[in-house]
């Protein structure tokens, strides 16, 4: 008889500056041997950092570990805050049908309280959510959700009084088939409209 697949927590809190105007929603990241740093997106082959770094400084490497295959967690997090930007899970508890870190054989068992959270970001206006699964799952916590976005789409939304807009972003997956400049292209829009850059 087969085992049971494993339920896993997401192993990083969510980041919630108090004044941040953009919230940032992934996945789920990939298992423990492939964290590079603890905090979201911990894959050292994963370029969600490699494009914070061009987007804000004109560098993929900003944010990495001076001669070391990882990123720099706590100048993430530093910058994170003082730019008012948070980072938070759509998916809180998953189950991996293939041992791997695809969010194709992800199933869902526990989303985020994406109320709770916003009662925490009274300024926030603008969320992106990284990649086609974070905006599915974005989409099911909202009473009256819009249809699903293309790539580089952005939408309005209201949820608890609030109006918000959401925009699916790439993944910043390296399986997703986008060039390194195209993703933070795609990212660099989204932070020009959101008036942080």
């Amino acid at each position: 008889m087969a085992a049971m697949p494993e339920i896993e927590s997401h192993p990083f809190p969510a980041l919630l500056p108090p004044d941040a105007t953009v919230m940032m929603m992934g996945t789920f990241p990939p298992k423990a041997d492939k964290h590079a740093m603890l905090f979201h997106y911990p894959n050292f082959i994963n370029d969600m950092w490699r494009v914070y770094g061009l987007v804000f400084f004109n560098d993929a490497a900003h944010f990495q570990k001076i001669g070391e295959k990882a990123f720099d967690a706590e100048k993430i997090k530093a910058f994170l805050r003082e730019r008012g930007i948070a980072s938070c899970p759509t998916v809180l508890k998953a189950v991996r049908e293939q041992d791997n870190a695809s969010d194709k054989f992800l199933r869902v068992v526990k989303t985020v309280d994406l109320p709770a959270v916003l009662a925490q970001l009274p300024c926030c206006r603008h969320i992106c959510a990284t990649g086609g699964k974070a905006t599915e799952v974005l989409l099911s916590l909202l009473p009256d959700a819009p249809k699903m976005p293309k790539t580089g789409e952005t939408l309005p939304c209201t949820l608890a009084g609030r109006n918000f807009t959401l925009t699916r972003l790439p993944s910043t997956s390296r399986a997703y088939p986008l060039s390194l400049q195209k993703k933070a292209a795609a990212y660099r829009a989204f932070f020009e409209m959101a008036r942080l850059v």
